[in-house]
């Protein structure tokens, strides 16, 4: 039922995000002002790396390691646990959740760059929406969509504040987007770092289930 999840980057591009989608060879990946991800219907090859890392030069593959040939470069690991939610989360939500828009652009970006880096693009808003909690005026905390299929989104960017930790507004933000991906009649996903143990047993509170692993492959020219 969700064998697509075994390669969420190129079935995104493949289905929903296509708009984003270069294709090389047999990988897809995102524009590299939207995502910096990739994704082979089987494994992705050296041309296909090598015409992708001369517009991006630090990216990720998803999925199967990737067979860089005689191509010179470095090569990393990431192992992340994969979420998926099959019924929207029954909880009071106490906050007040505000979709960011065009205005808020320029202070999502500062605040994702400020605690969230890597994952993050000028144009990464473009794939879904987001979403955030203020506090005196100020984002506090926030949660977005990134991958999209035609039927399952991914819930991303779970980021507070490290001032607001321990509020629960991390709960609340998830609760919601999921909320808002059943709206839509698609059924919400996540990955977590395997390493990140606090965050996995939040999800699990809330009635994520756990897939399975999935690799994430660093490519830096």
């Amino acid at each position: 039922m969700y064998e697509k999840l075994d390669n969420p980057v190129y079935h995104s591009l493949n289905e929903y995000h296509e708009k984003f989608c270069f294709n090389f060879g047999d990988t897809k990946f995102y524009n590299p002002e939207v995502a910096s991800f990739g994704g082979a219907a089987i494994v992705s090859k050296e041309k296909d790396i090598t015409d992708y890392a001369e517009i991006c030069n630090d990216f990720l593959i998803f999925g199967a390691k990737p067979d860089p040939g005689n191509l010179k470069t470095d090569l990393s690991l990431l192992v992340c646990d994969q979420y998926i939610l099959e019924n929207p989360v029954q909880m009071d939500l106490t906050e007040e959740i505000i979709e960011l828009k065009d205005e808020n652009q320029d202070e999502l970006l500062e605040f994702v760059m400020k605690f969230y880096p890597h994952y993050f693009k000028p144009r990464t808003p473009e794939l879904g929406r987001y979403f955030g909690i203020f506090k005196d005026r100020k984002l506090v905390a926030v949660t977005g969509e990134r991958m999209q299929m035609n039927d399952m989104t991914e819930v991303s960017a779970v980021i507070t504040d490290t001032n607001h930790l321990g509020k629960g507004l991390a709960k609340q933000l998830v609760t919601f987007v999921s909320g808002k991906i059943f709206e839509d009649g698609k059924t919400p996903f996540l990955h977590v770092a395997e390493s990140n143990t606090g965050a996995k047993v939040l999800y699990e509170k809330l009635g994520f289930m756990h897939r399975g692993k999935i690799n994430l492959w660093g490519m830096k020219r």
